[in-house]
């Protein structure tokens, strides 16, 4: 697999660098975000490095599709399946992509509709 030497995420697929790894598969690998923003906020990311969404998607390989179905897999191991949680892909700095390894974070765990009220 792809793998990028200076890469956050490749390290932790490497298991280089520790993380709360909750699932993993052939394809992808999911662990927890060390800022969570809800009570569940796992991130899943392929284990081959791309550097966004749009060149995941653009790989045409299953990538997307294996990420997405990790994702819920994800929420239903973590029991917010059924109260409804969110998918989020940041593509881009200007959208607030940090680490330049595509990656889809599962939000939930409370309320997540918007506006907030």
């Amino acid at each position: 697999m792809r793998r990028v030497t200076d890469c956050l995420f490749c390290k932790i697929v490497a298991k280089e660098i520790p993380a709360d790894i909750v699932l993993e598969t052939d394809r992808a690998l999911a662990f927890r975000d060390i800022n969570p923003q809800a009570p569940t906020h796992v991130l899943v990311v392929p284990k081959e490095h791309f550097r966004d969404a749009a060149a995941m998607a653009q790989a045409d390989d299953g990538w997307a599709d294996e990420v997405l179905k990790a994702g819920h897999a994800v929420a239903e191991q973590e029991g917010i399946a059924e109260s409804g949680y969110r998918f989020v892909f940041n593509t881009g700095a200007a959208a607030g992509q940090a680490v330049f390894h595509v990656h889809l974070h599962v939000l939930g765990g409370r309320d997540l509709t918007w506006p907030p009220g």
